[in-house]
């Protein structure tokens, strides 16, 4: 599933439920979601959704490595990464 067509699903399910929005609409309020979350991340918070899951950052250590080119053994510099670790409610739900 794709952006466009979790747009899509998103505007049918709301239509179930009662709620009438155009996917113009929809696209913008996932927009909205993901600059959101991202805004958070960025800056260095977490957006938990409880059932569903966590997002967070996590700092990666450095450590060494070899460019497989040249066997040569390189410094990989400590980082930040972002990361999703799913909630008990969609854990059980994909088993």
């Amino acid at each position: 599933m794709n952006k466009q067509d979790l747009v899509g699903a998103l505007a049918e399910e709301l239509k179930k439920q009662g709620v009438s929005i155009t996917k113009k609409d929809t696209a913008t309020v996932v927009d909205a979601f993901l600059n959101v979350v991202q805004n958070e991340l960025k800056k260095g918070g977490k957006v938990q959704l409880v059932g569903f899951g966590t997002f967070g950052v996590k700092k990666r250590a450095g450590r060494r490595g070899r460019n497989p080119q040249t066997g040569k053994e390189i410094r990989i510099p400590e980082a930040k990464v972002p990361f999703f670790r799913p909630g008990k409610g969609l854990r059980d739900l994909v088993k």
